[in-house]
């Protein structure tokens, strides 16, 4: 098993990644992860979650995720690793160890390649602790104050790495090795002096004097238009040693000198203004150095021209730290390295396009070109204009310009090959309208713009996509308050918040709604957060003109055309969807078509940004997004089919959970038979589903009463009860109680009594007693009444554990010899078993041992077709339990400690941890060892009934 903070928080299990779900689990597990082995209050989990005020439900919400997260670990087989999630008091103990968790091995492999004396030792071990990143530290989490201070505590030792590891080249004599690992991470951190620092000596030292002047010119800049500030004494001292050490030597390399520890830097030098300072200018030249460099009597070779095409940034740019530093990476690799920026319509693509190239045109000499293709609204631009449009740019007269497009292509080509070019292409709708564009120069860089997922970019020309997504409720309201002013967002900050997540923090909304605020200065913004909430009017009001064709709903519109018939049709019942996501099976129902078919859409759709795929398989939908897909029209089916979908499932889930027992209901009389379902290749599998689907499921109950299809309501809730029993406390009732109300409205007594007898027992075990007794003394009648034996013997056993929970009463023995009389008449050996295994708690809690051991007994030699798994095994485990007590009440010690360990076995082969820990005491109290079994897949689980 692997945990993982290095990049993009998860976990897996051999080579299946465990599916953590939405943003605030996986932030849950990262806060735990990053204090593994020690209590974190839930207080501070709240913190990690969000950084505003928390909601009043925000204990709640956090209790969910931890028992979600517990299921999706136990599922997983953690306890076989030693992994577990705890609770000490108020706080929560994510137990670990320390070789699972990539941090700490990276902390471990950092301290070894350090102390490493060998050079060659140290590059390798240092290597190994790099290569455990994967992206930036706590990816895909909150941007929660705590979140974000861990996750830069983590990038600085990372950078600590990378520079102890080119001291370690250095020692090795690899200079260029010590300037590979350093380059790419200064162009990734331009602002980090310690970083610029040691490349500058690390180039001087590998002859590349040049490169040294230029990078130290381009850090002073950044410092100086980003921050405001001059070069430290550290950087400057590098630059003097690069400008006035002495000659290049015959290895190749400047003066050698070992490279300082990371963040010591050379000795300090005066803060003077240089010369070649004062000289040195930004239009692509640097004249300064230059002159140093030129061999005597040779001015600098004049540079050709410079186009500068980049238009206007976009005003009030906020935010996007992740994204920039990624387009930095990308293009800090040199290699002609192409960067696709993709995203929903209106996310800001252009707007992050433009403010990254404003602020890095100065790393191109060779000049800036810039072509808007137009690939979604208007009418595309063809490949050939915008070649020769480039061509003017780099001076190519008009009259020159070659006839034919490949002839034009080819000139492109050949005036990009020595230059080193910024190209931005915005707004590409296919690979072939960018394909052409390419300039041919290793040392330019280009970066494009889609809305879709433009995959032969990638297989073609090795694109690496930097993926927008929208912004945080704190990014998202800072960008309204630039918009409409500080002041007025202070004076309502919840109505601001409320604002942000109305525009779901897609800021091509969230400047419309500054606009429509701005035009109506007399509003309060509680006025506007008023006219949003109504969701009939939310995307009109999101719409500045209609006649330009302004606004969310016309962006949407312009991306659903051009997708397959079969992707706009499921875009358009995505409105129907009521759960937070979806997956093929469910996608597939509301079609009405073969899960193939489903996943090929769900991939169009998300290709193109309207659904977004944020765990394999699982898509989710943003709610503007979900808003205009509902006004396109519905298909009147599609809700029904979606529930019989889910029902279906269900129903195949509950027979793989407990292959032994008889189902609880059957699919609704007009259902299709034939419906796509999801097979489930065991137990744990079909438990996975239920933890994976769990708001989806009462999602749709919710939706199946509003829409008066209570016959659906009630077995959607109902066939969870196979993960229920795993799960009892963790807030089942208000479902079961929906459920409760659909099956008295529909008036059929099988459904009311399987409701309440499940609705009882989980009110049982919550300690609910006086509410449990409620529903439990109803349920047998009700059973009764639609002639189910089984049922009312379920019904009678689960009244009899409430009535029994302040010691044993006649009634409730008279209850559990009509269950076991009701299941032997039915033959159901199950529910039989459940019905003596409670029987013989009876029998030993009055002291009657020699009944206990005859009812134990005759319960063992029943035969329950071979069931070794779930309830039917736990029962098993329970009743050995209960007959080693009375054996060693009897004095039978050997008969005791055999069955025992028996019992031992089944509850551990199970993870029945209750069962495992009583048969644990019943061996100490025999005075016998205790060799506890491996630890099954699926880890500990509680008893359940």
């Amino acid at each position: 098993m692997d945990f993982r903070l290095l990049g993009r928080v998860g976990a897996a299990t051999g080579a299946e990644e465990l599916q953590l779900g939405p943003v605030k689990r996986r932030s849950v597990l990262a806060a735990l992860l990053l204090k593994a082995n020690s209590a974190v209050p839930v207080e501070q989990l709240i913190a990690a979650l969000w950084d505003d005020a928390p909601p009043t439900h925000a204990r709640t919400v956090v209790q969910g995720h931890v028992s979600r997260l517990r299921a999706l670990l136990a599922s997983a087989g953690a306890g076989e690793h030693g992994v577990g999630l705890m609770t000490q008091g108020p706080s929560y103990v994510f137990e670990v160890p320390e070789t699972l968790l990539d941090t700490c091995r990276f902390e471990r492999l950092a301290r070894r390649g350090r102390l490493r004396q060998r050079p060659a030792d140290a590059v390798a071990v240092l290597g190994e602790a790099l290569a455990l990143w994967h992206g930036p530290a706590l990816d895909g989490t909150a941007p929660s104050a705590p979140l974000r201070a861990a996750a830069q505590t983590l990038e600085e030792a990372r950078l600590d790495v990378v520079e102890s590891l080119a001291v370690a080249h250095e020692r090795l004599g690899d200079r260029a090795g010590a300037v590979a690992v350093l380059q790419a991470e200064a162009a990734a951190h331009p602002l980090c002096e310690s970083l610029a620092e040691a490349l500058i000596l690390a180039l001087y030292r590998a002859g590349r004097r040049s490169d040294a002047l230029d990078r130290y010119h381009r850090v002073r800049c950044l410092l100086a238009d980003e921050l405001g500030v001059g070069p430290g004494p550290g950087l400057r001292g590098a630059y003097e040693t690069a400008l006035r050490g002495g000659p290049v030597g015959a290895g190749g390399g400047g003066p050698v000198s070992p490279l300082p520890a990371p963040g010591a830097g050379p000795a300090p030098v005066p803060d003077a203004r240089y010369e070649a300072d004062a000289r040195y200018e930004m239009a692509g030249r640097y004249e300064a150095d230059a002159l140093l460099l030129a061999p005597a009597g040779r001015p600098p070779a004049p540079a050709g021209p410079a186009p500068r095409l980049l238009p206007r940034g976009v005003r009030g740019f906020l935010g996007r730290g992740t994204e920039l530093a990624a387009l930095d990476r990308i293009t800090g690799a040199g290699n002609g390295a192409v960067a696709l920026v993709t995203g929903p319509a209106g996310v800001g693509k252009t707007a992050l396009a433009l403010q990254w190239a404003h602020h890095r045109q100065a790393r191109y000499p060779g000049g800036t070109l810039f072509a808007d293709l137009r690939g979604f609204g208007g009418v595309p631009v063809e490949p050939a204009e915008t070649v020769r449009e480039f061509l003017i740019a780099l001076g190519v007269p008009a009259r020159d310009l070659p006839d034919s497009s490949a002839a034009a292509a080819a000139l492109y080509r050949e005036l990009t090959a020595r230059r080193a070019l910024l190209v931005v292409l915005d707004n590409a709708r296919g690979t072939d309208q960018v394909r052409s564009l390419l300039p041919s120069g290793t040392g330019s860089a280009v970066l494009v713009t889609s809305r879709i997922r433009l995959s032969g970019l990638i297989v073609e020309e090795l694109a690496r996509p930097v993926p927008l997504d929208v912004l945080g409720p704190v990014p998202a309201t800072e960008l309204l308050a630039a918009a409409v002013g500080e002041e007025r967002v202070a004076a309502e900050p919840e109505a601001a918040d409320r604002l942000a997540r109305l525009c779901d923090g897609l800021p091509l909304a969230l400047r419309i709604t500054a606009a429509q605020l701005a035009a109506r200065p007399h509003w309060r913004l509680a006025d506007l957060v008023a006219e949003l909430a109504d969701e009939q009017r939310r995307l009109a009001l999101l719409s500045l003109d209609e006649a330009e064709e302004s606004g969310v709903a016309a962006a949407l519109r312009i991306t659903v055309q051009g997708l397959p018939p079969e992707a706009v049709r499921l875009f358009a019942l995505l409105g129907v969807v009521p759960g937070p996501d979806l997956e093929r099976y469910a996608a597939a129902a509301l079609l009405g078509r073969d899960p193939a078919v489903a996943a090929e859409a769900l991939d169009r759709l998300a290709g193109a940004h309207l659904v977004t795929e944020y765990a394999p398989g699982r898509y989710s939908t943003h709610d503007l997004v979900r808003l205009y897909a509902r006004g396109l029209g519905t298909d009147e089916g599609a809700l029904l089919r979606l529930l019989d979908g889910y029902t279906a499932t269900a129903l195949a889930a509950s027979l793989a959970a407990e292959p032994g027992e008889k189902p609880c209901c059957t699919l609704p009389r007009e259902a299709p038979a034939d419906a796509p379902v999801r097979t489930f290749a065991d137990r744990s599998a079909a438990l996975r589903w239920y933890a994976v689907e769990r708001e989806n499921l009462a999602a749709a109950v919710t939706a199946a009463r509003a829409a008066g299809h209570d016959d659906r309501a009630w077995r959607l809730a109902v066939l969870q009860w196979p993960y229920v029993v795993w799960s009892v406390r963790d807030g089942w009732a208000p479902l079961l109680e929906q459920a409760l109300e659909a099956s008295r409205l529909l008036d059929d007594p099988d459904a009311e009594s399987r409701v309440r007898a499940l609705l009882g027992w989980v009110l049982t075990r919550e300690g609910q007693l006086s509410e449990a007794l409620a529903q439990l003394e109803l349920a047998p009648a009700l059973a009764a009444r639609a002639h189910d034996p089984s049922s009312e013997a379920i019904a009678l056993v689960n009244l009899a554990v409430a009535l029994d929970a302040d010691g044993i009463t006649d009634a409730s023995l008279r209850h559990v010899t009509r269950a076991v009389r009701l299941a032997r008449e039915a033959q159901d050996v199950l529910t039989e078993l459940l019905a003596l295994q409670h029987r013989t708690h009876q029998l030993l809690a009055r002291g009657d041992i020699a009944a206990a051991e005859r009812c134990t007994a005759y319960a063992l030699a029943l035969d329950d077709h071979g069931v070794t798994t779930g309830l039917g095994a736990l029962r098993r485990a329970a009743l050995r339990l209960s007959r080693s007590e009375a054996l060693l009440a009897l004095g039978e010690r050997d008969a005791a400690e055999s069955c025992t360990r028996q019992a031992l076995a089944e509850a551990a082969s199970q993870g029945f941890q209750e069962g495992v820990n009583r048969a644990r005491s019943q061996l100490e109290a025999l005075g016998r060892p205790v060799d506890l079994p491996a630890a099954p897949k699926g880890g500990d689980r509680p008893v359940r009934s």
